[in-house]
């Protein structure tokens, strides 16, 4: 187990930032631990997921 400790601290900070972008891949690395993905999915320091949450398709606007 990894006994990383964030040097970002909640009160320090009003929202996690970004500390590596991998654009091409789709993901971006958070100063808390977190993995953000551009699917708007996340992956959580203690392992836990956050599914996607993208918007109806009926909702999106479509550019003539």
């Amino acid at each position: 187990m990894c006994a990383h400790q964030s040097s970002c601290r909640r009160t320090e900070s009003p929202a996690p930032h970004v500390v590596a972008a991998r654009p091409e891949q789709g993901w971006s690395l958070l100063c808390d631990g977190s993995i953000v993905f551009d699917d708007t999915g996340e992956l959580l320091p203690d392992g836990r997921v956050i599914a996607p949450h993208r918007a109806p398709a009926d909702r999106l606007v479509v550019a003539a």
